[in-house]
């Protein structure tokens, strides 16, 4: 499948054939059974994780086979128009996820673990693969081939970036436990690592360091490795003074991320999700 794959997206045919669609529905069901994966942990890469770069051209090539369909339920109250390859991903009750009534949408091509929990109005990309028992609150997003682990909470309105293209680019990965807080943004290829806080407001991406007050070690994503956020780190919105020309004058500050503590024990009683909603 791989070979047939790259082979397709690299040496586009004149036309599609009927062999192609198949070849693609067959790479799909995989996506949704969660057996081809965008990005996988790999201990050999400093990040931690490689990119399947067959697997988002894949992904890229649904785009090149399908057509724009009317997908509307009510075409005259509320249109839905979009590529015939990419539908609604359907679900049933032995998939074992909560999709809670109220807007919600889940596309085509992407993996939801057992136990996962979709409150609306929240919204899943295609390539995107969530583990078991993570929460999408209200108003969030997980971008196109983004990688969320087991046990995670993004927390209501919080954007988790995602990226198919350049195919080579490593997408946003939010490793198992941890906790998004609300209106936060992971962009650009950060990875979180495992049990991380990140506080309310948090904006991680390639082109702003992240200050680590407990290790006095500052964080920055380079040409060979994407930002890395540190396993337990609980991180803020914090800022930071301009110390020359008019921005010392006027006394401006920027935004800068801020790891102030690790997870501790008393950490994670102020963060324990309910059991009872789950």
């Amino acid at each position: 499948m791989q070979q047939a794959i790259e082979n397709i997206f690299d040496n586009k045919p004149d036309h599609y054939t009927p062999a192609h669609f198949a070849l693609f529905a067959d790479f799909k069901a995989l996506l949704n059974a969660g057996k081809v994966r965008a990005a996988e942990p790999d201990a050999s890469h400093p990040s931690g994780w490689r990119v399947n770069t067959w697997v988002k051209k894949g992904i890229l090539l649904g785009f090149r086979l399908g057509s724009v369909v009317d997908m509307s339920i009510d075409p005259a109250r509320q249109p839905f128009l979009d590529k015939s390859t990419y539908p609604v991903k359907q679900f049933t009750a032995l998939d074992g996820v909560r999709i809670v009534p109220g807007g919600s949408s889940i596309r085509d091509g992407c993996y939801l673990g057992k136990s996962v929990t979709c409150m609306p109005p929240m919204y899943v990309n295609a390539g995107a693969y969530v583990d078991d028992g993570t929460m999408i609150d209200s108003h969030a997003l997980i971008g196109s081939c983004a990688q969320i682990g087991r046990n995670v909470h993004i927390s209501a309105a919080s954007q988790i970036g995602g990226v198919l293209e350049p195919v080579g680019a490593l997408p946003v990965i939010i490793e198992e436990g941890v906790l998004v807080g609300g209106n936060c943004g992971v962009y650009e290829g950060t990875v979180v690592k495992k049990e991380a806080v990140l506080g309310t407001g948090t904006i991680l991406n390639r082109s702003t360091p992240v200050y680590d007050l407990v290790l006095g070690q500052i964080y920055r994503a380079t040409d060979a490795q994407p930002l890395i956020i540190p396993a337990g780190a609980v991180v803020i919105a914090g800022s930071r003074a301009v110390t020359s020309g008019k921005g010392k004058d006027w006394g401006i500050s920027i935004y800068t991320p801020v790891i102030i503590k690790y997870k501790d024990e008393k950490t994670g009683s102020k963060i324990q999700l309910e059991d009872l909603l789950r």
